[in-house]
């Protein structure tokens, strides 16, 4: 979803005349539906002066399109500023920006893509620029189907338009220069070369390249889906066995069917299998051609399988939009995915956010946002007052949202001298 989008024409026009963050302002509101902080409204005074400067030069075509506060699929979080036309081949193309008020920063040579910046009066690690740039456009040619099918020509970088580059400035160093290639950085000063950069992309107006870019299907690229699928082929950690097979083939067929909203809850205790069948849940559904997430409360299950799932050819980037956190949509607009995969149900909370002040019901979120909503429930491992995820939760929304529910029962799995042993095996069942 694009917030602000308009021609070149029009942007310096709102610009000139100290329009612009009150227009954005509003979009925000009637859009995102929510309100905007102090900080970012005086961060758009600021920051678009800058791009001001750099979008009047003439090189620059007038009829090129602008866009600012696009939200990238599958995420709440939103590219600063994009400006989208023609190439010289006459293909469409877009150059994404994001924006940085910053002043100084320190580099972190034991992590990648890290730096130490001030944010809000203090000193804490944030992702260098270039990576947050070329990330958000990976993030989008991997998600969004009509970027893939017109070819889209995203070039990232990033607008440090307060940052003095210094010699052997920290910004530039050598353990960043991988993503500086992708998405080159600009600082204080750089208002000709950044506004060469977007000439060499952006030769003429296509109107139809944003609307492509906000109005795209949010599908997984193929060459995603093929990758996660042979990480799993043939990896004894992610076999499927006995009862974790008929649940993973029956929530196959009730994501495939488009009659109305559907919940599907899966008992399972302890050793039963939940998280292995939840992950290869999301596998096959992205290989349906579905925008599907794995989701739970807790970060180290998810920080687990995205190192599994990562191999040579798919830096993190590529995947972490499959894995999320259990408040992650609060600000989801209904049936916005087609599939949520929820392990770990009944950890779910309430509120949402560092403070637990965001969001009004993670259960409900969840179900709103998803066309169907998977929850794995144990409601016996409820350990906090705020673990509200029980199956009486999960039906009470259900029967809020008149969804079809159905309800299946994991047995307990046994491990003895590397077999796999199951009891008898109960009938799975449907709730009405």
């Amino acid at each position: 979803m694009i917030v602000y989008q308009e021609a070149k024409k029009q942007f310096l026009h709102d610009v000139r005349l100290d329009l612009i963050e009150d227009k954005i302002e509003q979009k925000v509101r009637e859009r995102l539906h929510k309100k905007t902080a102090p900080n970012e409204f005086m961060s758009w005074m600021n920051s678009m002066q800058y791009m001001y400067k750099v979008m009047e030069d003439k090189s620059i075509p007038d009829e090129s399109m602008i866009a600012i506060e696009y939200r990238i699929p599958n995420s709440n979080k939103r590219v600063d500023f994009i400006v989208s036309g023609e190439d010289q081949m006459g293909k469409e193309s877009a150059v994404v920006i994001e924006l940085k008020q910053w002043q100084k920063m320190e580099k972190v040579e034991s992590k990648e893509a890290i730096v130490k910046t001030n944010l809000h009066g203090r000193n804490v690690e944030a992702i260098h620029p270039s990576y947050q740039a070329w990330s958000y456009v990976s993030m989008i040619e991997d998600y969004n189907e009509d970027v893939r099918r017109y070819k889209i020509n995203l070039k990232p970088c990033a607008y440090l338009h307060n940052y003095r580059l210094k010699e052997n400035d920290d910004l530039v160093d050598e353990c960043y220069e991988y993503y500086i290639d992708k998405a080159p950085v600009f600082t204080r000063g750089d208002t000709d070369r950044l506004s060469k950069f977007i000439s060499k992309y952006i030769k003429k107006g296509n109107p139809d390249v944003l609307y492509h870019i906000d109005h795209g299907r949010i599908v997984p690229s193929k060459s995603l889906q093929d990758s996660l699928s042979s990480m799993l082929r043939g990896n004894q950690e992610f076999t499927l066995i006995d009862d974790q097979k008929v649940v993973f083939e029956r929530a196959l067929e009730i994501v495939k069917k488009e009659e109305k909203k559907k919940v599907y809850i899966v008992h399972g205790g302890p050793g039963t299998g939940k998280t292995v069948l939840a992950i290869n849940m999301l596998v096959a559904i992205l290989n349906m051609d579905q925008n599907v997430m794995y989701v739970t409360k807790n970060s180290a299950p998810r920080e687990v399988y995205r190192k599994k799932l990562t191999d040579g050819k798919y830096r993190k980037a590529y995947i972490d939009n499959l894995f999320k956190g259990s408040g992650s949509f609060t600000e989801a607009i209904s049936d916005d995915f087609d599939c949520l995969i929820v392990d770990e149900a009944h950890r779910l909370n309430e509120k949402s956010g560092m403070f637990q002040n965001l969001g009004e019901n993670q259960v409900k979120e969840i179900i709103n946002a998803a066309k169907t909503s998977i929850f794995f429930v144990d409601d016996f491992q409820m350990v906090t007052t705020k673990d509200i995820g029980s199956t009486n939760e999960i039906k009470k929304w259900y029967r809020y949202f008149d969804a079809e529910v159905y309800e299946d029962t994991l047995l307990s799995q046994f491990r003895c001298n590397g077999s796999d042993y199951y009891g008898v095996r109960s009938p799975l069942n449907t709730a009405k």
